[in-house]
């Protein structure tokens, strides 16, 4: 979708962390897209990420378009640096009212042999540990805000099997640990939910997959469209406001409706011309 122009101070007054904030090169990823679409939004927003040069980037574009935001050059698999982030926007801001946990690693599909031991925990700390920590250092500031929030960006891996062992556990098990914190700090007015994007084309995805795998996946979903950061920016913004005050615990399929798709259909999809 083309990058929103046009914006609601749907956020104004609101603090957010983004983890995962920068991108490669001129790119748009999930991370800056969010941080982009919540500073326009009147969101302040602190940009978290390992890359310095990545999230100056995102920083250079919020600051062109007069939004607000800090930088945090941190890695979210440390509990040290993860209390850090916190304690600096607290101490910039004054607060803090939403998390995004954006923060992923995907791996190859392929066997068990094939999947080291080393490479199946990097995958669960960075993918989930990471997740952990920066709600635990979170929590406290967010519940005493109204209408706190927790985003955490899953993947439709982790609802059905794709053939990445360590990559769609690692998801699944980030969707479920937003059931907890849903349960376990709902009566406290604090919100948890996750995002599961689909086929999205990203810089990190452009180095993956080809013309003809691009074209598959539009040919699978019944939208027959390819999603963009964008779009899972937008998502999120919602179910970080207010007009998504009465949901949480919930796991937001943004995937062309790919989801939807029985195999045989979606083999008779890429099978037929389209029309």
């Amino acid at each position: 979708m083309p990058k929103p122009e046009r914006f609601l101070n749907r956020l104004r007054g609101r603090v957010a962390i983004v983890t995962g904030a920068g991108s490669r090169g001129n790119g748009v990823g999930i991370g800056r897209a969010i941080s982009i679409l919540f500073a326009g939004e009147g969101a302040r927003v602190c940009l978290v990420d390992r890359d310095k040069e990545r999230i100056e980037n995102t920083a250079a574009i919020i600051a062109s378009e007069n939004g607000e935001c800090m930088v945090c050059v941190a890695d979210v698999t440390s509990g040290i640096d993860c209390r850090e982030i916190v304690a600096r926007t607290v101490d910039h801001f004054g607060g803090i009212d939403i998390l995004v946990n954006n923060v992923g690693i995907a791996t190859r599909a392929g066997t068990l042999e094939g999947l080291a031991e080393a490479e199946w925990r990097s995958v669960f700390d960075i993918n989930v540990s990471s997740t952990f920590l920066m709600s635990k250092a979170a929590v406290p500031h967010l519940l005493t805000r109204a209408g706190g929030s927790i985003v955490n960006i899953a993947s439709i891996a982790g609802e059905r099997a794709h053939g990445a062992a360590a990559y769609g556990t690692s998801k699944a098990a980030l969707i479920a640990f937003t059931r907890e914190l849903a349960v376990i700090y709902g009566r406290a007015g604090l919100r948890a939910n996750a995002i599961a994007p689909g086929h999205v084309y990203t810089p990190l995805v452009a180095d993956a997959i080809d013309d003809d795998g691009r074209r598959l996946r539009r040919d699978i979903a019944p939208l027959s469209i390819e999603g963009d950061a964008w779009d899972i920016a937008t998502a999120c913004l919602f179910l970080a406001g207010d007009e998504a005050r009465f949901i949480t615990g919930v796991c937001l399929d943004v995937d062309g409706g790919v989801m939807q798709v029985a195999p045989l259909a979606a083999h008779q999809r890429v099978m037929t011309p389209s029309t």
